[in-house]
């Protein structure tokens, strides 16, 4: 399985700069100026299998990448959504890191074992990651991805103990 190192947003501009979410913690190296990244791609979208960094910029909060092989902003609108990968030879990260394609689809349970309802998705966030959960009661919810919220993290599920109120947030938001 490849790591994520980001994944690419809309265009920005005219010369083919695109907006990237980053999933890794050390983009500048990562990323830099000559770096040729991996691609994981829809089969049939006509991304390369590998991009060659041109230039990286932050601009507002941002950060943008430009790749020597996309020369304008349709080859840029052409990458929406590749993810920019490591090969699975690559030497996986520390033992507590994980990637979105592992939590997605896990079940979710509270500290009883009781079934909440299941993994969706992870946001990366500047101060913190959070989890996305699709409860079973029908709504949506986000928690902080720490180890005192999520004490556990499984191969066919994940443990959480959120803060007392903080799924009602969610569940009187869905009504």
């Amino acid at each position: 399985m490849n790591v994520v190192l980001a994944r690419i947003g809309k265009p920005h501009g005219l010369r083919g700069e695109v907006t990237v979410q980053l999933h890794t913690d050390d983009p500048e190296t990562r990323f830099a100026v000559g770096a040729v990244v991996d691609t994981q791609a829809e089969p049939g979208s006509g991304v390369p299998r590998q991009l060659t960094v041109a230039s990286t910029r932050v601009h507002r909060g941002i950060w943008l990448i430009r790749f020597e092989e996309v020369p304008d902003r349709t080859g840029a609108e052409g990458l929406r959504g590749t993810r920019l990968v490591l090969p699975e030879a690559a030497p996986q990260a520390e033992e507590d890191a994980y990637y979105e394609e592992d939590l997605v689809g896990l079940e979710v349970r509270d500290t009883t074992g009781a079934r909440l309802g299941t993994v969706s998705g992870l946001e990366i966030g500047s101060a913190q990651d959070r989890l996305v959960l699709a409860l079973d009661e029908g709504f949506t919810a986000w928690v902080p991805f720490v180890r005192r919220i999520v004490p556990t993290v499984a191969a066919d599920h994940v443990v959480v103990d959120p803060p007392p109120g903080l799924f009602d947030l969610y569940r009187e938001a869905g009504e």
